[in-house]
């Protein structure tokens, strides 16, 4: 299948004061009527930022010079030279597009400097794409930008939503080092690191959700180290790993006797971590059965150990971790309500990484500088920018912990002091998707219904107009539409284009 021939640009003054001249006159028509007349594009997406009576009449206009389909969107902005408003709006745009069927050519010319420069950056780092210029002395170009360059998106520094847990927070003591590991510098996170230190100042249990490799056992030690336990033991235990016939005594511990191979009395992860903080990783995997004997120890205080007939006072604080929906699990009966509702006093979402705006390379360099002290023979090592750009690329399933193994393979075979895109491309592992599909979201983390309805109506759409050979009446009938103006609102309505 052929990729389309894209031609984005933001709508500039010089583009507006050219509407309604005359090429045939030698009257100025501006860079993107010239570009649209010069080369040859199968479709042209515009953003502005003017008021609606001062674009529309141009879009009408050039509309009349070219036989390319033009479509234009408003992009909301405070100011023109808003740096951060102008990335978001210019990224949103170029996301917009199919980066398997759609050849994107952004025309510089137009706009601010501020626009220009984002292009340029959005260009050479996120997403494939040609540039040209146009003026009227040197006319319709396309052009080479000699460097290469990786960025990623800081977010502007914003008030935290909950004003009162971040004087909470600066009011404490200083917080211990285990938080100042939690390398980050995202809105989202950082709230959560405030809030994780308030409730380490409170002796509550904690429910951390999360998937794998996000970070949910270093939060669980940064509250610990925080808090009044910091002195007492910390241990850790992995739910998952444990066979279903030694949970029992895993938590609990045996008498010597108490079954075949008990040689000696041991004690269970509850009794070392008394006066501490004990952390159960993959909570949601334990069994019913095991749930029971729990909530006893957190109503209660105490437990019996395996084989045992005495009882063990113990003064633990309960930290679980578990990347599955336990509100849904309740709600199915596979985990109980009682249980729930005593693990989950204060509870924390961490973010996957893909959804930490602004952390990816800050993460990626403090792990290679961290694995390079580690080693003097891997010391004074750098990411090269286009390997930066395919770290930018990457999905990151497995979050910072695959990052993390990834950046130590690339590490470990790199030739010289840099690490290119080579390298991490080898050292990169590509999973099979497993493709949820739109009823199997997992909802834990929140999902955005709208965007799923766009995904749904977009393929069908999409799917519909190529199977009529590009004919909107037919097109309309094969999805049920009564005609192809209401195919024509659907196409607006969640920006298909």
């Amino acid at each position: 299948m052929k990729s389309r021939r894209v031609l984005v640009s933001w709508i500039g003054d010089t583009d507006l004061k050219s509407t309604g001249h005359d090429p045939k006159k030698n009257e100025p028509i501006g860079p993107i009527a010239s570009t649209l007349a010069t080369e040859a594009f199968d479709v042209a997406e515009f953003i502005y930022n003017y008021p609606d009576e001062r674009v529309l009449p141009y879009i009408d206009w050039l509309k009349t010079q070219t036989d390319v389909p033009v479509n234009a969107k408003f992009a909301n902005l405070s100011s023109p030279i808003n740096f951060s408003e102008i990335y978001l709006q210019a990224s949103k745009h170029l996301s917009s597009f199919d980066v398997n069927n759609d050849h994107l050519s952004i025309l510089l010319s137009p706009g601010t400097p501020a626009m220009q420069a984002v292009w340029i950056l959005l260009g050479k780092t996120r997403y494939a794409c040609d540039f040209y210029q146009s003026s009227i002395q040197q006319g319709v170009q396309k052009i080479e930008i000699p460097f290469e360059l990786s960025a990623e998106y800081i977010p502007a520094a914003k008030t935290l939503a909950s004003d009162k847990i971040g004087q909470l927070a600066q009011a404490s003591t200083p917080i211990d080092a285990a938080f100042d590991n939690i390398i980050t510098r995202n809105p989202r996170m950082m709230k959560l690191k405030a809030q994780a230190q308030v409730i380490a100042e409170h002796d509550v249990p904690v429910l951390i959700y999360g998937e794998t490799g996000t970070g949910k056992e270093l939060f669980a030690r940064a509250i610990h180290n925080a808090s009044s336990r910091v002195k007492q033991p910390f241990v850790a235990l992995n739910c998952g790993a444990i066979p279903s016939e030694l949970v029992d005594s895993v938590l609990f511990g045996h008498k010597k006797g108490a079954f075949t191979g008990a040689t000696a009395d041991k004690p269970g992860v509850f009794e070392q971590a008394n006066g501490g903080s004990l952390f159960l990783d993959e909570f949601g995997e334990l069994e019913a059965n095991v749930q029971v004997r729990l909530l006893r120890v957190l109503q209660e205080g105490s437990f019996t150990p395996v084989g045992g007939t005495k009882e063990h006072k113990v003064d633990v604080r309960l930290i679980t971790a578990t990347h599955r929906n336990l509100m849904e699990a309740v709600s199915n009966g596979t985990f109980r309500e009682d249980l729930f509702y005593r693990i989950a006093v204060g509870v924390l979402h961490l973010p996957p990484l893909r959804e930490r705006e602004g952390d990816l390379l800050l993460l990626a360099d403090s792990l290679l500088e961290a694995l390079s002290s580690q080693e003097s023979s891997l010391e004074h090592k750098i990411i090269s920018p286009e390997a930066k750009n395919i770290i930018l690329k990457h999905a990151w399933k497995g979050n910072v912990r695959e990052l993390q193994s990834t950046l130590l393979r690339a590490l470990l075979w790199c030739e010289d002091n840099t690490i290119t895109s080579d390298d991490i491309r080898q050292a990169l592992f590509q999973m099979p998707e497993k493709d949820a599909g739109v009823m199997h979201k997992d909802i834990s983390q929140g999902i955005d219904i709208n965007n799923i309805i766009g995904e749904v109506v977009s393929q069908y759409i999409h799917q519909a107009l190529g199977h009529c050979n590009g004919n909107k009446t037919n097109a309309a009938k094969l999805l049920g539409l009564k005609s192809y103006q209401n195919l024509n609102n659907w196409m607006e309505k969640y920006g298909i284009s």
